[in-house]
């Protein structure tokens, strides 16, 4: 199959996955914030995956990535591998996993007292069972990823996800509060985690004859793994650290003000995150097959689509934040607008970073960008500490902006050293998107006043996206027969 039909039809199933979970999730965002949970129990519950995720970094490290990496590399050089490296790459993840999950036990009342929020003591026992199926979940994605087979990293995902929206809104409603949605988590987590094994196995590792493997293989693996694990430990912490800092100097309704942000700006990067996700084991087939030009071309069309959607995007959520937490979720989170506003600038860096990073790690460049986001994490840690205890969650929001965009500026650079960009030619469609924005921005800017209402609110975002997707399509940065046919 050619690269580009490759691309596209992993593109369209991972969208497609995606799609079908961020409308799971977003479901259940709105039901537990707006009629299920109060916001300090919103912020608690989220608090505690938070927790768990950082915890996690000990038991995930670069492991599953650099199983990744090399799966792709030795199914086309030497097949008869590929069974090891499964098999050891999962053998670490286990010991590993218990070693945390033990910790997380041990650890939990004094995890508690730290954060003067008692109910963690009990809610973190239930969170070691988060941690185990989470884990492995996102171990099973990984390897599919690395051979090459998005689509059945999306059928992992949504049965996590709508199996999820089930398990947590059921809990819920018998009245068992946040433990119940955390159970809720669990169970679906614990579902996607046997559909990923069975695929894993029947799919993959009884197709290849296992030839075994040696320990300079397994060597390699781990010692790649290093850059892997400070970058994913620092992406962890960038997504997740600021979450118990905000509950640390504030409180959790500041978490939920703070989360529901978080959430909406990641339900938005659905696109970028879909696209990077099957473009990136391309970059190491074709640094492999020598076709470093035909990368840097795949890698190009990509960044021209992501400045055409998200910096109008960006301008989108900034003029509608207010209005939309209002009439969706309820004035309780009216805290939670001018969080959104400033991740508005967040979405698209994140939709930079989203078709950069994963390749970058496939090209061999994991250790630049380990680097890289070691040393934009401290930075973000710092403002954190210097800017919730004066602005409380939009002061986390700023801090994320900040040491986000410079790390994803890096990331830029370095895909650029290897591929040699052609800055002309994405400049001009940067220039591009950003006039189209001016254009639907200051119509929306004009109506936003008359929002009274959901329906109000929902009519205006249309008539931008339409006022987008004509100007797109006048400047010649978009053909909707082009579009439509590739999605459909």
């Amino acid at each position: 199959m050619p690269v580009t039909d490759r691309i596209v039809q992993g593109f369209k199933a991972t969208l497609g996955a995606r799609l079908v979970n961020n409308v799971a999730n977003g479901l259940l965002m709105l039901l537990l914030a707006r009629f299920l949970l109060t916001p300090d129990e919103y912020g608690l519950l989220f608090l505690v995956i938070s927790i768990v995720a950082i915890a996690q970094l000990g038991a995930d490290l670069g492991l599953s990535r650099s199983a990744a990496r090399y799966v792709s590399d030795q199914k086309e050089t030497d097949p008869s591998t590929v069974p090891y490296l499964v098999r050891t790459s999962l053998q670490y993840r286990l010991l590993l996993l218990g070693i945390v999950a033990a910790i997380i036990v041990l650890a939990r009342d004094l995890i508690a007292a730290v954060l003067e929020t008692p109910a963690l003591s009990t809610l973190l026992l239930l969170g070691t069972a988060y941690l185990v199926f989470q884990s492995l979940t996102s171990y099973h994605q990984t390897l599919f990823q690395g051979f090459n087979r998005v689509d059945l990293s999306a059928v992992v995902e949504v049965t996590n996800n709508v199996m999820r929206v089930l398990f947590v809104v059921g809990l819920t409603l018998l009245g068992l509060g946040v433990a119940g949605a955390l159970f809720g988590y669990v169970l679906g987590l614990g579902l996607a985690t046997a559909v990923g094994a069975v695929l894993l196995y029947r799919r993959f590792y009884t197709r290849y004859e296992d030839g075994g493997g040696s320990k300079s293989l397994r060597n390699r693996m781990l010692r790649y793994s290093i850059p892997l694990t400070a970058t994913h430990s620092a992406n962890v912490l960038d997504k997740r650290v600021d979450t118990v800092l905000v509950a640390f100097f504030v409180n959790p309704v500041a978490v939920g003000y703070y989360v529901l942000g978080k959430q909406i700006s990641e339900f938005v990067t659905v696109p970028s995150g879909s696209l990077g996700y099957s473009i990136s084991p391309t970059f190491g087939e074709q640094k492999a097959n020598g076709s470093l030009e035909q990368a840097a071309r795949i890698y190009e069309t990509s960044l021209q689509y992501v400045f055409l959607l998200y910096v109008p995007a960006a301008v989108g959520i900034i003029l509608v934040a207010e209005p939309a937490i209002n009439h969706v979720f309820g004035a309780e989170y009216a805290g939670a607008a001018p969080v959104l506003q400033v991740l508005g600038i967040y979405v698209f860096f994140q939709s930079i970073t989203d078709v950069t990073t994963n390749g970058l790690d496939y090209l061999g460049r994991a250790k630049s960008r380990a680097i890289a986001k070691g040393v934009t994490s401290v930075g973000n840690a710092v403002l954190n500490v210097a800017l919730i205890p004066v602005y409380g969650a939009t002061g986390a929001a700023m801090a994320t902006v900040v040491t986000f965009g410079t790390y994803t500026l890096v990331n830029v650079y370095v895909m650029h050293l290897e591929l040699s960009l052609n800055f002309a030619r994405l400049g001009r469609s940067f220039a591009l998107a950003t006039a189209i924005s001016v254009g639907m921005g200051a119509l929306v800017f004009l109506l936003v006043p008359y929002a009274s209402n959901v329906l109000a609110l929902a009519g205006i975002i249309a008539l931008g996206v339409l006022v987008w997707g004509v100007l797109a399509t006048l400047s010649g940065m978009m053909d909707p027969r082009e579009t439509i046919a590739m999605l459909m």
